[in-house]
């Protein structure tokens, strides 16, 4: 009951509203009373953290306990495919273009797609050829499209200004094919331009139903190019580097190293060379033979130019001295550092007989044939690594060992001064440099006993012709 002033006396029971005051009297449950899954990254370490860790272990062990376990399900598997079926399903999968294009294959055709009776044709097509190595004009005319009847018309007319087999490999071909009546027959040829020759573009076009050939001339400037510079490592690297042709650099080289021993240059030793050189108005550079070879090492000047006489065509130094001929020329340039007879081996670390003389040069320096002759052996050889053997008339032969590199074959015909091969030290070697051995009958003799020469010399009018050719490459210095 209530007092007089409307309220419960304190000792009454009081029992829980329904909007849940405060002042309920019902018990807390045991569970509310417990945060049995408390955010663990609260309050770390406290009793409520560990009690959730402890929740969260007990549901992972039952999930465990619980679970059908991870053993594989029991199914069929299609065998792997092979190359073939792997590419045609790379072409027709999700990404038919990317994977197609390079595959040639194309997705298969569904209901939806109609063949036509007839498709159209581009009314011209813009094509561009190219004559191969050992290629022929009018197989490369054809092979574009062209057909055989009038790919033949086109080389008769070439014909008239070049020798269509003399056209440069490389040479690029722009080509318009017109429009032909029966998809059958080959399409006419309404445009062809080239460049037939360095100094000559042609050009047909197709004038009503005939041909008709355009000639180009194209301006060239024949100015000989001189190269002259110090030689710093090497007369060939310093000539190849101050712009020469390595073909050119190698011409040089043969004629100055039978007057001068180039492997013992003085310091600020200076060459000086003169080359055919052809330069186009359109800015292409053809570079042809060297006409002039100068050296000047010290107090010593060499200068040399070619010159024919007897039908026979040699350098000449400025006093009208020819080369040498029928004995052997110097295989390498570079400086003796062994010579023929016993001596310590550096590598073996006994004494034993040196089947030949040594010359040390920079690693990659042309090997030359000391005269001429045939290849008897190209390969490994033992100790002496890389080794090249040419039999020469007479009874004599010559052997070229440790090289880097061989540049011919057994069974081939090499003249003298050819490259054989390049410096290297395979085999049994310290370093890089040439081990040349001659051969009498088969067998070793020492390399200083061979030594047959003769020298050409010029005279009279023919000096006199001589000097005035020499003065007009010395004059322009």
């Amino acid at each position: 009951m209530l007092s007089p002033d409307n309220t419960l006396p304190a000792n009454a029971p009081r029992f829980g509203s329904t909007f849940g005051r405060a002042d309920t009297a019902f018990p807390t449950p045991f569970f509310d009373r417990f945060e049995f899954a408390p955010d663990l990254g609260a309050d770390i370490g406290s009793r409520k953290w560990w009690r959730g860790l402890a929740t969260c272990a007990a549901l992972c062990a039952m999930t465990y306990t619980l679970s059908p376990g991870l053993r594989a399900l029991p199914a069929s598997t299609p065998p792997a495919m092979g190359a073939d079926a792997w590419e045609a399903a790379r072409a027709q999968s999700i990404a038919p273009l990317a994977w197609g294009g390079d595959t040639g294959s194309r997705m298969a055709a569904t209901d939806a797609v109609h063949s036509l009776t007839d498709t159209p044709e581009r009314p011209t097509l813009q094509l561009n050829a190219t004559i191969g190595q050992g290629d022929g004009f009018a197989r490369a005319l054809e092979r574009a499209g062209v057909g055989a009847a009038e790919a033949a018309q086109v080389t008769r007319m070439t014909a008239e200004v070049v020798d269509p087999s003399q056209i440069a490999p490389g040479t690029a071909l722009g080509l318009t094919l017109g429009r032909r009546e029966n998809r059958n027959d080959a399409r006419p040829l309404d445009d062809l331009n080239f460049r037939a020759r360095f100094d000559m573009k042609l050009s047909f076009t197709r004038v009503g139903n005939a041909l008709s050939m355009q000639r180009q001339p194209i301006a060239v400037d024949h100015t000989p190019m001189r190269i002259a510079g110090t030689v710093n490592n090497g007369v060939y690297v310093s000539a190849t580097g101050a712009g020469a042709p390595p073909k050119a650099v190698e011409t040089y080289i043969r004629a100055i190293a039978s007057k001068v021993q180039l492997g013992n240059l003085d310091n600020g030793a200076r060459f000086d060379m003169v080359v055919e050189r052809a330069r186009a108005a359109t800015g292409e550079v053809q570079f042809g033979k060297l006409l002039y070879a100068g050296l000047i090492n010290g107090n010593q000047a060499t200068r040399m130019i070619q010159w024919t006489i007897g039908g026979r065509t040699e350098w000449y130094d400025a006093a009208g001295v020819g080369q040498q001929h029928g004995g052997f020329a110097m295989p390498v340039i570079g400086h003796k550092t062994s010579g023929y007879g016993m001596r310590f081996h550096p590598i073996l670390g006994y004494s034993r007989m040196h089947q030949g003389v040594d010359y040390g040069a920079v690693y990659g320096t042309p090997i030359h044939a000391a005269t001429d002759g045939i290849v008897s052996f190209a390969g490994w050889h033992g100790g002496h690594g890389n080794m090249v053997k040419l039999n020469h008339a007479g009874g004599l032969g010559t052997g070229y060992a440790h090289m880097s590199r061989i540049a011919v074959a057994p069974g081939t015909r090499v003249s003298q001064g050819q490259i054989i091969g390049y410096v290297g030290s395979t085999g049994l070697s310290t370093g890089p440099h040439l081990h040349f051995e001659v051969y009498r009958n088969g067998s070793v003799v020492n390399p200083g006993s061979v030594n047959f020469s003769a020298t050409s010399l010029l005279s009279g009018s023919e000096l006199v012709a001589f000097n005035n050719r020499l003065k007009q490459f010395t004059a322009t210095r």
